[in-house]
């Protein structure tokens, strides 16, 4: 059997392959997120560690027992601090963390042609400007970083020892050549590090060491290789098989993420794609980003009353036709694709008497299917193509919420077993295609389909009118978002 591990935002989770590449069991624990101040988002890595112990644990000693080799998945962009003996300096700024737009000017202005090394323009959400901020602001921490790790690969040093990463992760850094696939000496230089401060590269369907003793001891299991893995979209596409020219998931996490996967390396950051390598050799991946997704559907349940997300999902379906007048902006953190925005807020616009609850919670249904359609426009203007798309993340669950989003994309959604734990699943066959050396394209395969959901015509009507007006929402109040 194969252990997959993704460290996510919201919980760690993780998956068993069988041999033969079957989902056999899988299991979860919690992540809390600290927001101390006004667009900062940060988590103690430790807490990532605790989390991944219970996670494993809650697998049977049989499963444990059986494993052979693990590999890791996680939310990309987190900067974790290092002192020269391993100790974490500061609590890890996470990927929707929005404190260093100052930072990403000045990074731009440092190395003109950033976007045609990493291609991808400098973003708060990334960990280049991070440490920009770091030296700014915090400046005897800043001196003291002897390495730079990504979340998955904090784990990976409390269960192994190794400083390593994986290409499709360390790409999300924007110190990553990304067409050459190699870490940048300029852009390193150009925030105050170097080669020495990252760990070494490899790809995600590589060994990168083994387990320490005493976590195989603690995990119950034999002290078993650890493949390199992937970011967590990455990896997410590894196991929706999203791996081919043409291929494309979209992903309901706590942020939302529509992926095009490719064969070679083709930039467009003008628009707020990002483009990083797969997680598997010669290949690479576009993708657009909104900040905040299924996050919004636990926000609304909360500010509504609802109690839960499963609530909130309900009501909308039993209210089942568009919102009337509600439009609601997603951009609870800001957002990336396409406005690269991180001062963008959310905003719930067209109140009246009759807004209740039901209303509310169709309007951020549909307000987060409009920001993919934003989305899926830029990565449209790259000249990519796409008919079907797969759906992974915990918002899968939700069919209704799919009929919104089929309808708004205009494109028909496949919903595939395993879906809701699509990372560690894809990191559960990294560490299958490592240990076993078996043909991608024989691991990699799409999963079995449990539904497909096509446009609904009368929506896709409605919806048309109302994207024009959730764009005009978002114009209007960009003026008087904070700066």
């Amino acid at each position: 059997m194969y252990l997959g591990i993704d460290v996510g935002t919201s919980a760690v989770k993780t998956a068993v392959l069988s041999d033969s590449g079957t989902l056999i069991d899988s299991s979860s624990a919690p992540l809390a997120v600290s927001r101390p101040q006004p667009l900062w988002s940060e988590q103690d890595p430790e807490h990532w560690w605790i989390a991944a112990n219970n996670a494993v644990c809650k697998l049977a000693p049989d499963i444990r027992q059986a494993i052979r080799a693990i590999g890791l998945s996680g939310q990309m962009h987190g900067a974790t601090l290092l002192d020269a003996d391993n100790r974490v300096l500061r609590p890890a700024i996470l990927w929707n963390d929005g404190r260093s737009a100052a930072q990403c000017t000045t990074l731009e202005a440092r190395v003109p042609d950033l976007a045609v090394i990493t291609g991808n323009r400098a973003m708060p959400g990334f960990t280049a400007p991070k440490l920009l901020w770091v030296q700014q602001h915090e400046p005897a921490i800043f001196a003291r970083i002897a390495k730079v790790l990504l979340p998955k690969d904090y784990v990976r040093l409390r269960m192994t020892g190794d400083t390593a990463s994986d290409l499709s992760d360390s790409a999300g850094t924007l110190w990553l050549d990304v067409s050459r696939r190699q870490w940048s000496e300029r852009v390193l230089s150009a925030t105050g590090l170097d080669t020495s401060n990252m760990p070494t590269l490899h790809e995600g369907n590589a060994l990168t060491g083994q387990l320490r003793q005493e976590v195989a001891d603690a995990w119950g299991m034999p002290r078993v290789a650890v493949a390199a893995g992937g970011g967590d979209n990455a990896a997410g596409a590894v196991g929706a098989g999203v791996v081919g020219v043409g291929d494309a998931f979209l992903s309901l996490g706590t942020s939302g993420v529509l992926f095009f996967a490719d064969d070679r390396y083709r930039a467009n950051p003008q628009h707020g794609v990002h483009t990083f390598c797969h997680a598997l050799p010669h290949r690479w991946h576009q993708m657009a980003v909104i900040l905040s997704a299924a996050s919004c559907i636990d926000w609304a349940a909360q500010a509504s009353g609802l109690n839960s997300a499963t609530a909130l999902l309900a009501r909308a379906e039993q209210r089942g036709r568009p919102a009337a007048t509600e439009i609601f902006l997603p951009y609870l953190s800001g957002e990336r694709t396409p406005h690269n925005d991180p001062s963008a807020q959310g905003v719930l616009f067209g109140l009246t008497h009759e807004t209740d609850a039901g209303a509310m919670a169709q309007a951020v249904l549909e307000g987060v299917a409009f920001a993919f359609r934003d989305g899926l426009d830029a990565l449209l203007d790259c000249g990519t193509t796409v008919d079907a798309i797969s759906v992974i993340g915990g918002g899968s669950r939700s069919l209704y919420w799919g009929r919104i989003l089929s309808s708004v994309l205009c494109r028909r959604l496949v919903y595939r077993d395993g879906a809701a734990v699509g990372p560690a699943l894809g990191a559960a066959r990294l560490a299958l295609l490592a240990k076993d050396g078996q043909a991608i394209e024989h691991v990699c395969t799409a999963p079995p389909v449990l539904h497909v959901v096509e446009p609904d015509d009368e929506l896709v009507a409605a919806y048309a009118a109302r994207i024009d007006k959730f764009r005009q929402v978002y114009q209007g109040l960009k003026s008087v978002f904070p700066n």
